[in-house]
């Protein structure tokens, strides 16, 4: 019988484009993975492996084998989700991938009705890009994720996931005092701050200032939002903020008229299809809903 745990060692070599970058994110040693998959070589009766330059990738037959695995393990999944049912209450261990903004929000209150409401559930956030939080999910590093998402932007949650819209938080463009948002000559000069260029948030923000006819000069790059804001505040930069990182910063900041009333950010909550009847990760997403 083939031990599951090569199998998903195999699924996460696939995952991360190679052995080293699959050790280096499941903090393994390379020769712990390389020794496993050897194993699984063996019982299987086939290379599932081949040397490309200085990495491996896999053959199509360990692809095949990967497929087969993602199946495996969603239907694991879904009978945990089925026997959690007949549990009267919300139990057991949850990790939660979120970013920051709305972790600072939304969470710690989150955590505190959980706590009230099911002594039995133990839930652990860990901060991470919405980027870094896909990986994550899709490589069962967390149970769930807690993300953003932007108009026009790639979606970056793939493949054997289940989302819900838990709110849409408007996002505003704040500019320094004197900047005319009429002014394209204006816009084009005054230093902007934005997240990294790979960043959902980044790519939607080129494409609205491009559609307007302004191509921004990135200053600074960061991905707290709260040193954008505080950027602003000391006139500094300009920036795209949503509603929930001022009100959370108790700022008076006036936001100009660049960008039209229905710009928002929509917050998903996001679990693998095959867990996401668990009644843990159930539970967890109405307390975050009702905290938004």
């Amino acid at each position: 019988m083939l031990d599951l745990h090569r199998l998903t060692l195999l699924r996460e070599v696939w995952l991360h484009g190679g052995i080293t970058a699959a050790a280096r994110a499941l903090s393994y040693s390379h020769s712990a993975i390389s020794q496993q998959l050897a194993q699984l070589e063996r019982e299987t009766g086939t290379q599932l492996l081949e040397r490309v330059g200085r990495t491996a990738r896999l053959t199509p037959v360990g692809i095949e084998l990967v497929r087969n695995t993602e199946a495996i393990l969603a239907a694991v999944e879904r009978a945990e989700a089925d026997l959690a049912t007949a549990h009267e209450r919300a139990q057991g261990v949850v990790t939660l991938a979120a970013f920051a903004s709305i972790s600072r929000v939304a969470l710690p209150r989150v955590l505190v009705r959980l706590r009230e409401e099911y002594p039995g559930l133990d839930v652990r956030i860990r901060l991470s890009t919405p980027e870094e939080a896909a990986a994550q999910l899709v490589s069962h590093q967390v149970d769930a994720v807690l993300t953003d998402t932007f108009p026009g932007t790639a979606d970056r949650l793939g493949s054997g996931v289940r989302s819900w819209l838990l709110a849409r938080d408007p996002i505003r463009c704040y500019l320094p005092e004197g900047v005319d948002a009429a002014d394209l000559e204006q816009l084009r000069a005054v230093p902007w701050v934005m997240e990294p260029p790979t960043a959902a948030s980044t790519q939607w923000a080129l494409r609205v200032c491009r559609e307007l006819g302004i191509e921004p000069r990135i200053a600074h790059e960061s991905s707290d939002v709260l040193f954008h804001l505080r950027m602003v505040e000391a006139g500094l930069a300009a920036a795209f903020l949503p509603d929930i990182v001022v009100r959370e910063a108790g700022a008076s900041l006036r936001p100009s008229d660049l960008l039209p009333a229905d710009q928002h950010r929509s917050i998903l909550f996001v679990a693998r299809a095959g867990a996401h009847r668990h009644p843990a990760l159930e539970a967890l997403r109405h307390a975050v809903e009702r905290e938004l």
